[in-house]
């Protein structure tokens, strides 16, 4: 059984994995993956309404609806990541079932005879939607002249040796959590690298702080795998308004999750010549679980029979966040013909931090041709250098947030949707452009995407499929800020297929 160690103190913030500027980018991209005729328009309705995963990009679509609605949804996902790192080309397809959202707006009329002035109609909505799907795995591998020893010494350098170093008696348990209370996570990676003779001290003194590596310069075989799970997601109570039947007004209230499962495994191997580590086997587990906060306003115009208007913004979140992860080092020497495995078997518990991404505005243009059909257009905007982490705990994020307003930038996102109808069938498309939130787009580039869909309409029930996919590069770092800076670019092709029930009451 697990033993289960409370990290608690003042810690170091260079966490593998945990805290830094990538984490909070992802927990602060959101990505409604609504019902089907919402995907099928590539998410084109900050004028329109009337769909339930609407609501999500103009509260005020609720009030467009003219009867109470409700509906469900489900979505198939494949994920294809193309890797290639240092010549050598990888790819991990995955694919899973999710349930996406579900949602009933209740509507309320108040005509009165011809009477077109005041509060015509009233809507109150439930909805859940799942805002990311975490899930996703890659590989890769290849020849490098630069060894994973350099993270470990790197870590290590500085750090006494009487401080990385087990007293007589105590064991590789009780030194790492004592590590992880008192000095953090450098003094840990330090020591697990020891221990497993990656690194050794230079001098056999107490107050030794410089390291050299066992394993010689050459050539390294290496493979990275990492596979992710969970899901992100929120609760919507959104109350609308139809004011003189040319104008809808909507707020929401949304409550959020996050939960994120990663595990990573980093190998290598040697046959350098002086080399007494010829294996290491590195694996890193990361659970994160959060909750936060979030309200939208916004507003939908009818200018004309033809022409609507939409504008919306959505306020930051604050999530409240909550970490743990699991280490194991494994190594083997051909010439000892011995292999030393590092299992701590401690979960580190990180104390709570918050997390506030950014503010977004939308604006919205919908032409719409009467029964036949419609054009929809949504342009929004979101900031994220503006994202900050912050600690009641005593810890200091000065250097996180000083590195999220260097490398993050405003983004402006794109989606353009269609809707025709023919009878009872309705056919649908979109495009959808997200700019990439880094400045430096090696980092992440743009993000591009189409979709289509149809929908039946039986009167008292609607069944909608839409298909949509997206592709996006990006550079995935195998250990981010450390001495040890290899990264892999990732070529990411994504599908969706998904199947949406409605029902009028």
């Amino acid at each position: 059984m697990k033993k289960l160690f409370l990290f608690i103190g003042i810690l170091s913030m260079s966490f593998l994995n945990a805290q830094d500027i990538n984490d909070a980018l992802r927990y602060s991209q959101q990505n409604i993956l609504g019902s089907a005729r919402y995907r099928g328009m590539s998410g084109a309705f900050g004028a329109l309404g009337g769909d339930i995963s609407a609501l999500q990009i103009n509260p005020a679509g609720s009030a467009v609806f003219l009867n109470s609605f409700g509906s469900i949804t489900i979505s198939s996902r494949n994920i294809n990541n193309d890797a290639n790192y240092l010549g050598t080309l990888n790819n991990r397809n995955s694919s899973n079932l999710n349930f996406n959202q579900i949602g009933a707006i209740f509507v309320y009329n108040n005509y009165q005879d011809d009477d077109s002035s005041g509060i015509n109609k009233i809507s109150l909505g439930l909805t859940y939607d799942q805002t990311t799907d975490n899930a996703n795995k890659l590989f890769t591998n290849g020849q490098s002249n630069t060894s994973i020893e350099s993270f470990f010494r790197t870590e290590a350098q500085g750090l006494p040796l009487n401080l990385i170093s087990r007293r007589a008696g105590e064991s590789i348990s009780g030194h790492y959590n004592y590590l992880g209370e008192q000095e953090g996570y450098a003094a840990q990676q330090a020591f697990l690298g020891r221990e497993a003779f990656i690194i050794e001290e230079r001098d056999s003194i107490p107050n030794n702080t410089s390291y050299i590596s066992n394993i010689a310069p050459g050539n390294f075989d290496q493979e990275y795998f990492t596979e992710s799970t969970g899901l992100n997601g929120k609760f919507t109570i959104n109350g609308g308004m139809q004011i003189n039947k040319g104008f809808y007004i909507g707020v929401n209230l949304n409550t959020h999750f996050i939960n994120y499962d990663r595990v990573t495994e980093f190998y290598e191997s040697n046959n350098n010549t002086g080399s007494i580590i010829n294996e290491v086997i590195f694996t890193n587990k990361l659970s994160t679980t959060g909750a936060g906060l979030s309200a939208q306003i916004g507003g939908i115009a009818k200018i004309s029979n033809m022409i609507r208007l939409g504008a919306s913004l959505e306020s930051p979140t604050v999530y409240y966040i909550e970490e743990e992860t699991i280490q194991q080092l494994e190594t083997y020497s051909r010439d000892r013909n011995e292999t030393y495995f590092t299992d701590p078997d401690v979960i580190n518990i990180f104390p709570e931090y918050r997390l506030r991404t950014p503010a977004k505005a939308t604006g919205s243009i919908a032409f719409l041709f009467g029964k036949q059909g419609l054009i929809s257009l949504d342009y929004a905007y979101k900031d994220y250098s503006t994202t900050k982490l912050s600690s009641d705990e005593g810890i200091s994020f000065t250097n996180t947030n000083r590195e999220i307003d260097r490398n993050l930038q405003g983004t402006s996102t794109v989606r353009i949707g269609t809707e025709w109808r023919h009878g009872n069938w309705s056919v649908r498309g979109g495009y959808v452009f997200e700019e990439s939130p880094y400045k430096n787009e090696l980092v992440m580039g743009d993000k591009t995407g189409f979709s289509l869909g149809t929908g039946f309409d039986f009167g008292k029930f609607k069944f909608d499929i839409a298909y949509d996919y997206s592709e996006q590069e990006y550079t995935e770092s195998f250990y981010p800020n450390s001495g040890f800076s290899n990264f892999t670019s990732v070529d990411n092709y994504t599908e969706n297929l998904t199947f949406t029930l409605g029902m009028n009451f």
